[in-house]
């Protein structure tokens, strides 16, 4: 076969196993790699968790994941071991084009994920159920996380809304390496549904990475550190870290006594426990509200 033939068919392959990932009515999928944490939840969440073989290096909710096959993750799959696995189904994300060449060539299905603004996460689960085989649960589920977060946005309709900082990662007892939320995506749209203004709302980037500077002068009412672990910090070390932000005595939030630190996985993940998450930070906007 020619060349040209070849890379024809290449191409082609790639579009029919691409358009499988967002299409509808597809065979339902017997075993699932999943490689996004959040499509994990999801797979799990809408009950296609007993056919996922594998997950991602990072897989730790919910707690059945613990003992499945770990195949990498975002830098590094493990393509050998994934294939060996013999999966209908692997969840990638978007920007694995390598991973998706390798599937497509062994002729193996995979869901293409991106996550972006807090709408997506429900358009994800139904899109992702309808390609599992579990569509009408995957509605429902998704049916669900709106009618919770519609509710969160009834209950602070009527409140004030404080600007806030929205911080998911900085260096230890240092304000240096400072990541917060920008004025898009899932964490921007859970902090607005929270009943709060985000400080940064005019920068339309998913994740800033602020300067002490910029802080300064966003001049937030309440300061929210969201934080991946569940574990709060150890012993004393709540206090150092508190004292960190007081280098910024000047801003309101600083002032005021309202730096928060939220050890909760929900508000990072942006997946079906998302309602909690959002309720995790309406509790330290408006914890007159949210008791």
């Amino acid at each position: 076969m020619a060349a040209p033939q070849k890379a024809l068919i290449a191409v082609f392959a790639t579009l029919v196993f691409s358009l499988a990932a967002g299409k509808p009515g597809v065979a339902r999928a017997e075993r699932i790699v999943s490689l996004v944490p959040a499509a994990t939840e999801m797979l799990y969440a809408f009950g296609a968790g007993s056919r996922v073989v594998a997950v991602s290096s990072y897989d730790t909710f919910p707690p059945a994941v613990k003992p499945l096959p770990k195949v990498g993750a975002l830098l590094d799959p493990n393509v050998e071991r994934i294939l060996a696995l013999k999966p209908d189904l692997v969840v990638v994300y978007g920007s694995q084009d390598d991973l998706k060449r390798q599937l497509t060539r062994a002729r193996v299905r995979f869901f293409d994920y991106r996550h972006a603004g807090l709408a997506d996460i429900t358009s994800t689960i139904r899109t992702l159920g309808a390609q599992t085989g579990d569509g009408p649960a995957a509605d429902t589920l998704a049916n669900t996380i709106e009618r919770g977060l519609d509710e969160v946005r009834t209950r602070v309709k009527a409140q004030p809304r404080p600007r806030t900082l929205l911080v998911f990662g900085r260096e230890r007892l240092a304000l240096r390496g400072i990541y917060a939320s920008g004025g898009v995506g899932f964490l921007n749209d859970m902090l607005e549904t929270a009943g709060g203004a985000n400080v940064f709302t005019d920068i339309k980037l998913q994740a800033v990475q602020a300067t002490t500077e910029q802080i300064l002068a966003a001049r937030p009412d309440i300061i929210v550190e969201a934080r991946a672990s569940n574990s709060a910090f150890p012993s004393g070390e709540r206090d150092a870290e508190l004292n960190v932000w007081k280098v910024l005595a000047s801003v309101p939030a600083v002032r005021n006594g309202r730096v928060h630190f939220l050890f909760d996985d929900r508000i990072v993940i942006p997946g079906p426990r998302v309602v909690d998450g959002t309720l995790a930070i309406a509790r330290a906007i408006h914890p007159d509200i949210f008791k």
